[in-house]
């Protein structure tokens, strides 16, 4: 669909559109190509109404979490891109034992709002640059704990462009991947654990600690590749392939933690989709281990 077309489906909301719109700075990779139309709504309400026009309209779209998974291919994305950015869809509330956050607040923010209350959970995100949302939909964690584990309530849009509720025992959460498929989640509950302020500043660091020892540096643009295989690590098996350090246009496997790869001033989306397929078959070649992505290609 070209983006005229969009643009006229669309025209009801060209305040909160922006056409032919480059999503790399959306993204932690900071590469990638342009989106027909970037749509941010204002207000629940007025989210609803864009997703009821593009399924009226056909008008394929998707939602822009925090862009820390995200990989945009060169060639840029049709259709509407929805970036729930205004502080609306990014709200975080506790009361008692129960944290309520907008789908489109970013992980550190929530970590830290559930610290200020004592509560504690939510230590396997730590250093996790995405939001809610994305964490919802992958299960984010790591093997002491997931998110999952402490979702009570998601308030979702179907595929019809209907607000939806979804209780704990309408969904289904494992290593990776979450049953939560609707096109659009809005908020989420949680439910977690008292804990006294000092284990909670103590379990904080040791998680913070942990993570950055084997993370690329904060000044390199980079993301996660791969899932970690049943009982093994997708960083290990990388590194024992003899592929640290491989180069493939400006984009480079991570000496620190080989299942990352940054990404240079000029490096294509292409570079890193060269170099996926590369790691894959690799690994397939020496071990017969099919790595599962965990970056999302758009």
């Amino acid at each position: 669909m070209a983006p005229t077309n969009v643009l006229a489906d669309l025209k009801e909301f060209a305040a909160i559109t922006r056409t032919a719109e480059s999503l790399a700075r959306y993204t932690a990779l900071n590469i990638g190509g342009k989106a027909d139309a970037l749509v941010e709504p204002r207000s629940p309400a007025e989210l609803v109404a864009v997703v009821q026009r593009c399924v009226q309209r056909q008008i394929p779209f998707r939602v822009l979490g925090g862009g820390g998974g995200l990989l945009v291919r060169d060639e840029g994305v049709r259709g509407v891109v929805l970036r729930l950015g205004v502080p609306v869809f990014a709200s975080v509330a506790v009361e008692g034992k129960r944290l309520r956050a907008g789908c489109g607040a970013s992980l550190a923010a929530v970590i830290a709002e559930a610290a200020r209350h004592n509560l504690v959970g939510f230590e396997s995100l730590i250093g996790m640059p995405g939001t809610v949302g994305g964490a919802l939909r992958l299960n984010a964690g790591d093997r002491t704990a997931e998110i999952g584990q402490f979702v009570r309530q998601v308030q979702v849009i179907d595929r019809r462009g209907q607000p939806q509720v979804r209780d704990r025992d309408d969904m289904h959460f494992e290593p990776g991947h979450s049953s939560l498929d609707e096109p659009v989640l809005l908020s989420a509950e949680f439910e977690l654990e008292y804990d006294v302020p000092a284990t909670v500043k103590k379990r904080l660091l040791k998680a913070w600690i942990q993570h950055k020892a084997h993370q690329p540096f904060s000044y390199q643009a980079s993301a996660r590749l791969f899932r970690n295989p049943p009982a093994l690590s997708a960083g290990a098996l990388i590194e024992q392939a003899g592929l640290v350090g491989t180069r493939v246009g400006a984009a480079q496997v991570n000496d620190r933690n080989a299942n990352y790869v940054v990404v240079e001033p000029g490096a294509m989306a292409q570079d890193v989709i060269t170099m996926i397929e590369l790691i894959r078959s690799r690994v397939q070649d020496q071990f017969r281990i099919d790595l599962d992505l965990a970056l999302s290609i758009w």
